[in-house]
C-alpha cells in the first residue's frame, strides 16, 4: 500500500517506509501518538482510529471519515450485521472493484462462525457478495475463548491457504467472483487475525506466524490485557503481530459516565479520552471505534491530536475505571490521585 496516497498528490520518488508514514502524518499536527502507524509486522499503514459498524453509523458519515484520514473499517457479515450495514454502502464505494481509492483502504472483516476451515468459503463468499470487493485486507476470526479454542485452532491452522495471493482460497473466490488483476496480486485474503475474548489464549497466539493482527478488549476498567498481553511485545520488533483493541467505552456499563461517589469536580472523561487511554499502551497500533456520527468522528480525532496521556493521567484513568468496577472506595483514595476537571 502507497500511503502516500493518503494525502494530496505529490510527485513520486523513491521513499522507505518510514518517510512514507511521515509524509502521511504531515497533515496533522506532530504528536507523540502519530496518526498513521504500520500495523505490526503487516505492509498495512493504519488510522490509530478504526471505524466499526456498532454504533449503526451511515454510509455517509463513514465517508465522512475516511475523508478526515480514517483509513481502517472493521465490517461484521455475520454476528450484529444488521448494525454494520448501514456503513456497508460506503464500503462498497470504497473497497468495491474498480474503486479509485481501493489502494488508500485497510478492510478488516470479520466471522464469527468458528467451525471447521472449510467454512471460512461460506463466510467470505457472504462477505465478497456483500461488499463487492476485490481482496480483504485483514480477515478476524471473532470472539475466540475457551468455548471455541480448539475449533479457532483448526481453523486459523489454514492460513496459508487464505493468506495472500496463489491460494486455494483466491482460486475459490476467483471461479466465483471472477479474475481481477487486483485479486491476481493481493490475494482474496492478505493477512489473518483473531479477535479475543480469552486474554491468556490471546498471549498464547502473539508469537505465532499463522496470525497477522491480535483483537483484545480494554478498556479503563477491564485492564487484563496490561499484564497479559501488551507487556509480552516489544514496541521496535518489526516481526510483533498488529494490536487492536475494542470496548474502549465500556462493557458492562459506559464509562463516559462517572462512578457513583466520584467528587463533582474531578475529571470526567469524554469517549475520545478512552480510545487515548488505550492508544497511550505500549504495542497498541488501532483503538477500534463505534462512532454513530460524524461529530463522534472530529472528537475523536481532535482527542488524539493532544498526543499520550501522562503517567498521571493514566493512573488517574486507571483509578476511575477501579472505582466503576467497585475495587475500591471513594474514601479509600488518597486526594492527590484525584484530577480535578480544571487542569484537563
Amino acid at each position: 500500500m502507497k500511503i502516500t496516497n493518503l494525502v494530496p498528490k505529490v510527485e513520486q520518488t523513491s521513499i522507505n517506509p518510514e518517510a512514507e508514514i511521515a509524509l502521511a502524518n504531515s497533515r496533522f499536527p506532530e504528536s507523540d501518538l502519530p496518526f498513521y502507524r504500520k500495523l505490526g509486522r503487516t505492509n498495512l499503514t493504519v488510522s490509530c482510529l478504526g471505524l466499526g459498524g456498532g454504533g449503526q453509523i451511515s454510509s455517509e458519515d463513514t465517508l465522512y471519515a475516511f475523508d478526515q484520514g480514517i483509513n481502517y473499517f472493521f465490517y461484521s457479515s455475520d454476528l450484529h450485521h444488521y448494525f454494520y450495514s448501514s456503513m456497508a454502502g460506503a464500503l462498497r464505494n470504497l473497497c468495491g472493484r474498480g474503486s479509485s481509492v481501493r489502494e488508500k483502504v485497510v478492510l478488516a472483516t470479520v466471522s464469527y462462525m468458528i467451525r471447521t476451515p472449510d467454512a471460512v468459503l461460506s463466510c467470505l463468499f457472504d462477505q465478497f457478495s456483500d461488499l463487492g470487493m476485490d481482496y480483504i485486507d485483514v480477515f478476524f476470526w471473532g470472539w475466540i475463548d475457551n468455548h471455541n479454542a480448539d475449533a479457532f485452532t483448526k481453523c486459523v491452522s489454514a492460513s496459508d491457504d487464505m493468506r495472500g495471493p496463489n491460494t486455494v482460497c483466491q482460486r475459490t473466490i476467483e471461479r466465483i467472483f471472477g479474475v481481477s488483476e487486483r485479486l491476481k496480486k493481493m490475494g482474496a485474503v492478505r493477512y489473518i487475525g483473531a479477535s479475543f475474548h480469552d486474554h491468556d489464549l490471546a498471549q498464547q497466539w502473539l508469537n505465532s506466524s499463522l496470525l497477522d493482527v491480535v483483537m483484545v478488549r480494554h478498556n479503563v476498567a477491564h485492564r487484563t490485557a496490561q499484564t497479559k498481553v501488551f507487556p509480552h511485545l516489544d514496541a521496535n520488533d518489526p516481526h510483533r503481530p498488529g494490536i487492536v483493541t475494542f470496548k474502549s467505552g465500556g462493557m458492562y456499563g459506559p464509562l463516559w459516565h462517572p462512578p457513583a461517589g466520584l467528587p463533582s469536580e474531578c475529571w470526567q472523561p469524554s469517549v475520545p479520552d478512552l480510545y487515548r487511554y488505550s492508544l497511550s499502551q505500549n504495542c497498541v497500533d488501532v483503538a477500534l471505534a463505534g462512532w454513530r456520527n460524524r461529530q463522534e468522528v472530529d472528537a475523536a480525532i481532535k482527542a488524539v491530536q493532544k498526543g499520550k496521556l501522562k503517567p498521571e493521567e493514566l493512573d488517574y484513568l486507571n483509578l476511575y475505571g477501579d472505582l466503576h468496577r467497585k475495587r475500591v472506595k471513594i474514601q479509600d483514595v488518597a486526594p492527590e490521585r484525584l484530577l480535578v476537571a480544571s487542569s484537563k
